[in-house]
């Protein structure tokens, strides 16, 4: 594990894996540098590319100077990119593509953009998040109830059936659940709630990400998460679509990393944005 302090005294712990461009990994909500899946793809992209697997302050072994601001996530990749030599390449999953979207149009270094499933909630048909989601989840957050926070983003963020939280509650995952529930706003800050609630997206908001970006989404995802894919694709001004197949928001890392290599470490050319290119599993 190594160590870099932010621009507020933060300290941000990370694992740096392999050799060649630098890849930071940007993990979503209640995620964390040893969730089993990023520790996975860390290493299946070392084989081509420096690869910078961190904690987000508040989690696992990076602390945090508190108030928190979405400015200072972007000030923690910013950190990153600083010690690996002033320019790198991001990826970010679910949530934290919102984060890393955020970063890449905020001139911190980045080079090269992909993001994977960002839940903008683009359409109509979008049944989460319930309308009060974000101040509930405020509320429980500051009763130091975790538990709770947890529960509520299962329920009325992802909308897992109540049954099976209730045997979610029960498992050894909890626990790890639980550490980070207390950075469930910080992933609402990243998405904008304007973005969540069947509102197109603004081209406006995304004009200052011009890096090349790889937008990419499952074949076996969810409709919704689909349609935020293919309209964010439609608004950055450099971006290619990217649809894997036989794969859902729970990520198959042995389909992903060959494109995520052919992106980073190829650099292979983006082409007409909003063209979707299929991957086979």
């Amino acid at each position: 594990m190594q160590t870099v302090t932010s621009r507020d005294g933060s300290r941000i712990a990370y694992d740096r894996l392999g050799s060649g461009p630098v890849v930071i990994l940007v993990g979503g909500a209640l995620g964390y540098r040893k969730f089993k899946k990023m520790e996975e793809l860390a290493k299946l992209l070392a084989a081509r590319c420096t690869v910078i697997n961190y904690d987000r302050r508040g989690r696992g072994d990076s602390s945090e100077v508190k108030p928190f601001a979405l400015e200072r996530e972007i000030e923690d990749i910013a950190a990153l990119i600083e010690a690996e030599g002033g320019s790198a390449s991001l990826w970010g999953w679910s949530s934290g593509g919102a984060l890393a979207l955020r970063a890449a149009g905020a001139d911190v270094g980045v080079e090269r953009l992909s993001v994977y499933e960002v839940p903008f909630m683009v359409t109509a048909e979008a049944k989460r998040p319930t309308p009060d989601y974000g101040e509930r989840l405020d509320e429980l957050v500051a009763a130091g109830d975790r538990s709770g926070a947890v529960k509520h983003f299962m329920r009325n963020a992802v909308g897992v059936p109540a049954p099976f939280v209730a045997l979610m509650r029960l498992m050894p995952m909890w626990k790890g659940l639980k550490a980070t529930a207390h950075t469930l706003p910080y992933d609402w800050a990243a998405l904008g709630s304007h973005t969540m609630y069947g509102a197109p997206l603004d081209p406006e908001e995304w004009a200052s990400v011009t890096v090349p970006t790889l937008v990419a989404y499952g074949a076996k995802s969810p409709a919704v998460l689909q349609h935020g894919s293919r309209a964010l694709a439609e608004v950055l001004p450099n971006a290619e679509l990217r649809e894997l197949k036989g794969v859902s928001h729970n990520l198959k890392m042995n389909v992903l990393a060959p494109v995520l290599t052919e992106f980073f470490a190829d650099e292979t050319d983006i082409g007409v944005p909003g063209k979707v290119r299929p991957a086979t599993a």
